[in-house]
């Protein structure tokens, strides 16, 4: 991100605050951040975290996609960098009672806001056969989506993750190290929170929120979020300025973005022994021309 004194940057998934500490001590002494999250529990850290760097740092609770709204709010007119860490956090995996993991027993939650109105539970009790077997398919890739969805309808209510994860068991006993439930957490989870729509939607208006020259990275860690945002980069990277493009745009379009990585930085052997979650990150960053 190339962090410099008197910059302007966001972090859209603050989290406990530790990217944005990063910015923040790499753009001393009169850089500014603005840092957003839906959790509460997550700001309530973060403000910990960032404490010692006191009016330089700006704390809201809001959605990524709320982007634009928030920035104006600042008084900038435009950022010199964005980041957008996807997906779940560490902290929300090890709060039991928040419902996430198939590893406690919690109701049956997975939402990042508690403004959120709909649970997995909701879900799961509530959508036909069909649209379950849909969503478990589309947001998890998961090929045992009918079979899944059949078990979970016979379980019918179902409020606690063990008894969702006692549904999925019963029709898809464990193989390997992968837990047979991961794929359908990971689907009821996206869908709850509206993940993957959030990310197409606020995309777009990141780039629009940059600077020339300032730089978007994002840090995926799903085959569906990085296939994205890479679809993303890719197209406003290229300049549709000769034939047969202008007889289907009927324009010239110069490119947006310039990729600063066409493949995706992904952790080291040393970093995902340190931190095993890392081990399916990937990093993106397109800089705006």
């Amino acid at each position: 991100m190339r962090p410099h004194s008197a910059g302007r940057y966001v972090d859209g998934t603050l989290g406990a605050g530790g990217h944005a500490r990063g910015i923040l001590e790499a753009c001393a002494p009169d850089g500014r951040l603005l840092g957003l999250d839906l959790d509460p529990q997550a700001l309530a850290l973060a403000r910990e975290t960032l404490a010692p760097f006191g009016q330089r740092a700006s704390l809201a609770q809001a959605s990524y996609t709320s982007l634009p709204a928030m920035i104006a709010q600042m008084g900038w007119d435009a950022v010199d960098g964005i980041l957008l860490d996807l997906g779940i956090s560490s902290m929300q995996v090890d709060t039991p009672e928040r419902g996430f993991s198939f590893l406690h027993d919690a109701p049956l939650d997975m939402r990042f806001s508690p403004l959120n109105p709909v649970r997995a539970a909701d879900l799961v009790n509530g959508l036909p056969q069909d649209e379950l077997i849909a969503l478990l398919f589309r947001y998890g890739e998961e090929p045992l989506a009918r079979r899944i969805a059949q078990s979970i309808l016979r379980a019918r209510p179902i409020s606690t993750t063990f008894e969702l994860v006692a549904a999925i068991e019963s029709v898809s006993p464990r193989r390997g190290r992968v837990h047979p439930a991961t794929k359908t957490f990971q689907a009821l989870r996206i869908a709850v929170n509206e993940e993957l729509a959030s990310v197409e939607e606020t995309l777009p208006k990141a780039v629009a929120a940059l600077k020339s020259g300032g730089r978007l990275a994002v840090i995926s860690f799903h085959s569906l979020e990085d296939r994205i945002v890479k679809d993303f980069f890719r197209e406003q990277s290229r300049e549709l300025i000769n034939p047969p493009y202008e007889q289907i745009y009927k324009e010239e379009r110069k490119a947006i973005l310039k990729e600063i990585n066409r493949k995706p930085i992904i952790a080291s052997e040393e970093e995902v022994t340190e931190n095993p979650r890392s081990r399916s990150a990937k990093l993106r960053v397109a800089e705006k021309i």
